[in-house]
């Protein structure tokens, strides 16, 4: 019987990512942005939940990114805060145009609170920045809250692509470092697991 080939995996690290912030703000339009280059101005609000796969190659790392884009409307709110959970990397996006959408970035940081894991991390984005003739917010104030959340800032357009691929690379690399860390947890507790069966195995013996 011929041997059976094991198909190469395909990536080495799979990290799950979530966009959130007021509907309107172009999440859809900047994951389609990253994921498929391609714009769009006439996409329809998203319903609940979808998500795209890219996989791209970091620091010697085939990683595997599976991007989640959230509704922000309120009446979707008990089904996208369930994706909070085991996400590890969120993108919080605002609308330059829009104080609205600015000043609701507080309800978001105060969801990803309830819902997420402590250790997530976090960038924020201000998007649209193409129209400048309609900011609003100012991009110092997009910095400013960043900082005070001593988070990564970044102004965008899906548009005009400014940014886009920054924004998830940025918060990839975030995530990355902390997997060396946790890899070598689990080496000591395997290390420590061994040493325990060893040391049982030795009280067992008869004499």
């Amino acid at each position: 019987m011929a041997a059976q080939v094991v198909p190469k995996k395909a990536y080495d690290l799979l990290f799950k990512l979530l966009l959130i912030g007021d509907s309107g703000v172009g999440k859809t339009c900047v994951l389609f942005r990253y994921a498929d280059d391609t714009f769009n101005t006439t996409f329809i609000s998203t319903i609940g939940i979808d998500f795209k796969i890219k996989t791209i190659e970091l620091e010697g790392k085939r990683i595997k990114l599976q991007i989640w884009d959230t509704a922000g409307q309120e009446r979707f709110h008990t089904i996208t805060t369930s994706y909070y959970r085991g996400a590890m990397g969120i993108i919080l996006v605002y609308d330059i145009t829009s104080q609205r959408s600015f000043d609701n970035i507080t309800k978001w940081l105060q969801n990803i609170e309830m819902h997420a894991s402590a250790d997530v991390e976090r960038i924020l984005i201000g998007n649209k920045c193409d129209w400048e003739a309609r900011r609003v917010v100012s991009k110092e104030r997009g910095a400013a809250l960043a900082h005070n959340q001593n988070i990564p800032f970044l102004e965008t357009s899906a548009k005009t692509n400014l940014n886009v691929e920054e924004v998830f690379e940025t918060l990839a690399k975030q995530i990355l470092k902390k997997q060396p860390a946790k890899k070598e947890d689990e080496q000591v507790l395997d290390l420590n697991r061994q040493k325990n069966k060893d040391d049982s195995g030795k009280d067992s013996k008869c004499c």
